[in-house]
């Protein structure tokens, strides 16, 4: 069956937004924020990078602010995920913890292949052509939400400490540039898509850093 264009594009809006949502709450139940805490850092985590992007592109109102579902998805998602915890609140100090840890950061790849190709994407659908501009947003939506949620909870943005994470992001962004006009655009999304959530996996599994100062 042949997978119409918008179907796919909402397919990776909707896993975007629950997988940074589910993010984005992880880390405010890591610093002990209440239900509001939580809920903002899955919002902002969800629909940040979105949200900056629709501003660079001159796209206002923004989209989160035309069309609520996203921000409802995010809304529910970080409920949910604060549930969970609220009810079984010794989880966060078991064994289980660091398993749900691995979970989350498969959340947050997929969530960041996801946005990577939307923020390409809705650029394309608004005419824009010039590549640098379709790559720069194209990470900007991947990694901005992580980063506002980091600065939202008092900490260094992952882009800055974590293992490969925008380095994905732009690989995968490359590789959908470099696809447009070659093949067909759904499959250029998804090449994309898994190049980025494979980069960012195989960042995790072997602990792949960008060079930095020891200073020890």
């Amino acid at each position: 069956m042949k997978l119409d264009y918008n179907v796919l594009d909402m397919i990776f809006e909707i896993l975007g937004t629950i997988s940074f949502a589910f993010s984005g709450a992880m880390v405010g139940i890591k610093r002990g924020m209440d239900l509001f805490g939580v809920m903002a850092l899955g919002v902002v985590t969800a629909l940040g990078g979105g949200l900056v992007r629709d501003l660079i592109l001159g796209n206002t109102p923004p989209v989160m602010f035309r069309d609520s579902r996203m921000a409802i998805y995010a809304i529910v998602s970080s409920v949910l995920l604060f549930m969970i915890f609220y009810i079984r609140f010794d989880i966060i100090e078991s064994k289980w913890m660091r398993r749900i840890t691995l979970v989350m950061m498969l959340f947050d790849a997929l969530g960041l292949g996801a946005f990577t190709v939307t923020g390409i994407t809705t650029a394309l659908n608004m005419g824009f052509e010039y590549k640098f501009l379709l790559l720069f947003v194209g990470v900007l939506t991947g990694v901005g939400g992580g980063a506002l949620r980091d600065v939202f909870a008092s900490e260094i943005p992952a882009i800055f400490r974590e293992q490969i994470y925008a380095v994905a992001s732009f690989l995968g962004a490359m590789v959908y540039i470099s696809l447009i006009g070659v093949v067909n655009l759904n499959l250029a999304k998804m090449l994309a898509f898994m190049v980025v959530f494979m980069v960012r996996l195989m960042a995790i599994t072997f602990d792949m850093h960008l060079p930095r100062i020891d200073r020890s």
